[in-house]
């Protein structure tokens, strides 16, 4: 993709405070598109910021009206907001089963419902979903975070058949483990973060854990143009992980 490949493009980025979100931001904001950020935080280096839960789906659709008064109807949705509680399957309530689900698979229902009409009065667009290599391994650990990707992963295919007349091309990025405050976090609750940080390390064959920035690459490749004819992929970014789960 070039320098100022998405000049004038309206983009909006949920997460885009920390880690994965705010690297995407960065990116698209350097290629030229005018970002709208989400997230619960304040939300630096974005032409606008708007604070919202991603379970209010009045105030989403809000931000989403108040994007386009500003920037025009966004053809660019990258979806990186999302919780990820610890708990077993059988440890974790019901409670945090059903909010998990509402804030990582939801959410991008709400999203997709409010940006699709304007990105069909554009002639098309591109979704990007946040999925995790935690979808498609077993994550004793993980047990809700682990099922709402799975169920993030079904959304994206379905998606992307409903959306493909309309030309709106619908992806998801599936990393491993990243180096975000999410990530860093699940290291502290262990009982020697450093040893658990080497542990996470040694699952991936190229010897390091990933970068905000490795997946925002690949989140702006299928956000643009270069990615025309691909929809409905979910693409692994793990460092090798997915080859051998060690």
């Amino acid at each position: 993709m070039g320098t100022m490949a998405l000049n004038g493009r309206a983009a909006i980025v949920t997460g885009a405070a920390s880690g994965i979100g705010a690297a995407v931001a960065r990116r698209l904001r350097e290629q030229g598109a005018r970002v709208t950020g989400i997230d619960l935080a304040e939300t630096a280096d974005v032409a606008l910021f708007r604070q919202v839960d991603l379970r209010d789906d009045a105030a989403l659709a809000q931000a989403v009206r108040a994007a386009g008064a500003a920037h025009g109807e966004a053809t660019i949705l990258v979806h990186c907001a999302g919780i990820c509680p610890p708990g077993s399957l059988l440890d974790t309530d019901d409670a945090t089963y059903l909010d998990t689900y509402d804030v990582n698979v939801l959410s991008a229902v709400r999203l997709l419902r409010h940006c699709v009409p304007g990105m069909r009065a554009r002639g098309g667009g591109s979704v990007v979903l946040a999925s995790s290599i935690n979808a498609r391994f077993a994550t004793p650990t993980l047990a809700a975070y682990a099922a709402s990707k799975a169920a993030v992963e079904s959304l994206v295919r379905t998606a992307a058949l409903e959306l493909a007349p309309s030309q709106i091309r619908v992806n998801a990025v599936a990393p491993a483990s990243v180096d975000t405050p999410m990530l860093r976090a699940s290291f502290q609750r262990a009982h020697d973060p450093a040893a658990a940080r080497e542990r996470n390390i040694g699952r991936h064959p190229l010897g390091r854990l990933g970068t905000a920035e490795d997946v925002a690459a690949l989140a702006m490749f299928l956000a643009g143009d270069d990615s025309r004819w691909i929809t409905g992929a979910v693409i692994p970014i793990d460092g090798g992980a997915a080859v051998t789960r060690r």
